[in-house]
């Protein structure tokens, strides 16, 4: 898959070291666990054949390395959500989009670009009823990504995480679009 400036493709098992080098950054992963590094066995003996086995679903589900000019800049996903972490009364119906890039490519819009094509790829490619991100209340950086991707607020929740981390006392929110409301943003644009 291709976005304007962007080149999408299936994350493979070469991918460890990417994938270990972003989730080593204590910014990136600040709002997923406090900052600390994923450890490598667990890239590439959890997360990685987690990762992979999405594409024995077909070519509609999956996460994607995202890369410019031949660079990895992080990954992106398009999937049913996975149910993980603790129950919440939240609507987590229709396909979860999130992404994680390297700090270098943030504030460039890319975050925006493939989650809009994402977006965009689930309604009018895949036929998706409703398409919804995830994050901290704190994340204003994902918040506004969510918007400019078409999202709206739709809830703010409290998970009662095991191991909380700074912020997470804020809450999560949830923003989601439906196939009814991208068909009248399509119809108005016209």
């Amino acid at each position: 898959m291709r976005t304007a400036r962007l080149e999408l493709r299936r994350l493979t098992a070469d991918d460890v070291d990417n994938l270990v080098e972003l989730d080593s950054d204590p910014e990136v992963m600040r709002y997923l666990n406090g900052g600390h590094p994923t450890p490598v066995e667990e890239i590439r003996d959890v997360a990685l054949p987690r990762i992979l086995a999405y594409y024995d679903r077909g070519p509609d589900y999956g996460y994607w390395a995202v890369q410019a000019g031949g660079d990895f800049l992080g990954w992106a996903f398009f999937r049913p959500h996975r149910g993980d972490g603790p129950p919440v009364s939240v609507d987590r119906s229709g396909i979860e989009i999130g992404y994680r890039l390297r700090r270098a490519a943030w504030g460039k819009g890319y975050a925006t670009e493939v989650c809009r094509m994402l977006v965009a790829r689930g309604f009018d490619e895949v036929g998706v009823d409703r398409v919804f991100a995830e994050t901290m209340v704190i994340n204003t950086g994902s918040r506004r990504v969510m918007e400019k991707s078409g999202l709206r607020h739709v809830a703010t929740f409290y998970p009662d995480w095991p191991d909380p981390i700074p912020g997470d006392e804020h809450g999560e929110v949830q923003y989601a679009l439906t196939a009814s409301e991208w068909a009248g943003r399509e119809r108005s644009e016209s």
